[in-house]
């Protein structure tokens, strides 16, 4: 029985893992279906491009006080996290828990995000290279709000 139990305790995690394995095939299959060349290696800029953009968005979603509606239904407060972030835990409902573990956790959704926009870049180059452009410029500026306010506090 214990054992039976321990897989239906993972039965979210596992039903996860497959709709992630079906997102990545689709982004393969769409590229094909568009008749997309197989893209270059990414070089060292787009590399930096995507992992900064990553972050950014896994904590935008994950973690902002902004995005809290779109974590409500899975997730309860905790409280303050970091500046304009929220630490949160998920629901403890079924149908809810693993989303909610998902949507809350800047590190689970950094799989899925960068699977997005790796398959994104095989489709659509250029776009993609703007949205993690800019999201790596938000990160930046970011970066740049902590260091003023952190000089400021000192002065």
């Amino acid at each position: 029985m214990g054992t039976l139990q321990g897989l239906r305790s993972h039965s979210g995690h596992l039903g996860a893992m497959a709709g992630f394995a079906g997102y990545a095939a689709a982004w393969s299959v769409l590229q094909r279906r568009i008749g997309r060349p197989r893209p270059a290696t990414p070089g060292p800029w787009d590399l930096v491009l995507t992992a900064t953009a990553t972050f950014r968005l896994s904590r935008l979603i994950a973690k902002a006080t902004v995005t809290r509606p779109v974590r409500a239904p899975f997730t309860h407060v905790d409280g303050a996290g970091a500046p304009a972030e929220l630490n949160e835990t998920p629901r403890e409902e079924p149908g809810r828990e693993t989303v909610g573990e998902l949507i809350s956790c800047p590190f689970c959704l950094s799989v899925w995000i960068v699977a997005t926009f790796t398959g994104a870049r095989a489709i659509w180059p250029e776009a993609t290279r703007t949205v993690t452009g800019a999201l790596t410029a938000l990160t930046v500026s970011d970066a740049l709000q902590f260091g003023h306010s952190a000089l400021a506090k000192d002065h």
